[in-house]
């Protein structure tokens, strides 16, 4: 058992209970910086991590009712097939340093837009409920799809987006909606599009099994510890040192 990485889930597992922050925007540059992998098997491996991690999570949401259920199948009708044509490209082509480069790149751009989105937080449903306005409801499904093929195409390539960002994107066009039914619902909505990249991944030989292994050894109780220490830390410090560590990471990864 390697137990950097055991250690690493459960570092990464316990800022997720911390913060609900997706573990891609951590783990995928750890595996990159630490576990030195081609940043294809980095993305690959961390997708797996992220459907596994995110699926007891799903079940709870679901059994709380706190899955808004349309919702989810819209977002998912944009992000399956947008991220099935994703890996059929890197079928097709194959991964040259061309597609590392845009891999690497696609990361540290979603790391700086999970930054944002986590910065920003407060801000995002009053500026939903501002644009409500030029939003009819019969364009939401429309524009639900076309956020969903955004994400999966952001998620096929960085294995970074069906957290923060799509949770954001999801108050942005539904502001009136619970919170704990926005977070039920993003991660409904991310077990199947982590799990379909995943996999795509996979098929090309992008997932280092026994590094997975070790890592989910460490997160399950990771998450457990970090959701207790949640109400003992202050949110906005906690929001804090977790932007500068994403646009660290980002701009480490980018240059």
């Amino acid at each position: 058992m390697d137990w950097i990485a055991v250690l690493s889930g459960f570092g990464v597992g316990a800022i997720v209970g911390m913060t609900g922050v997706g573990g891609g925007s951590l783990m995928t540059p750890l595996l990159l910086t630490v576990f030195k992998l081609h940043p294809a098997v980095a993305i690959g491996t961390d997708l797996f991590f992220a459907s596994i991690t995110k699926t007891a999570g799903s079940v709870s949401h679901h059994n709380a009712g706190h899955v808004d259920w349309r919702i989810t199948r819209t977002l998912l009708a944009g992000s399956i097939p947008a991220s099935l044509a994703t890996i059929a490209l890197m079928h097709f082509t194959g991964i040259t340093k061309g597609w590392a480069s845009a891999l690497t790149f696609s990361l540290g751009i979603a790391l700086l837009l999970t930054a944002v989105t986590v910065a920003y937080k407060p801000i995002w449903q009053r500026l939903g409920l501002r644009l409500e306005r030029y939003v009819p409801d019969a364009r939401k499904p429309l524009l639900t799809v076309l956020c969903g093929l955004l994400l999966g195409v952001l998620v096929s390539l960085s294995s970074i987006g069906a957290g923060a960002i799509g949770a954001t994107l999801i108050m942005l066009l539904y502001p009136r909606m619970a919170s704990h039914r926005i977070v039920g619902t993003d991660i409904a909505h991310a077990v199947p599009l982590t799990l379909v990249a995943g996999i795509g991944h996979a098929s090309l030989g992008h997932v280092d099994w026994s590094l997975l292994a070790a890592l989910l050894t460490g997160s399950i109780p990771g998450i457990w510890i970090g959701a207790q220490l949640t109400r003992k830390m202050p949110e906005k410090l906690v929001r804090a040192l977790l932007c500068i560590s994403l646009v660290t990471a980002g701009l480490k990864v980018i240059y």
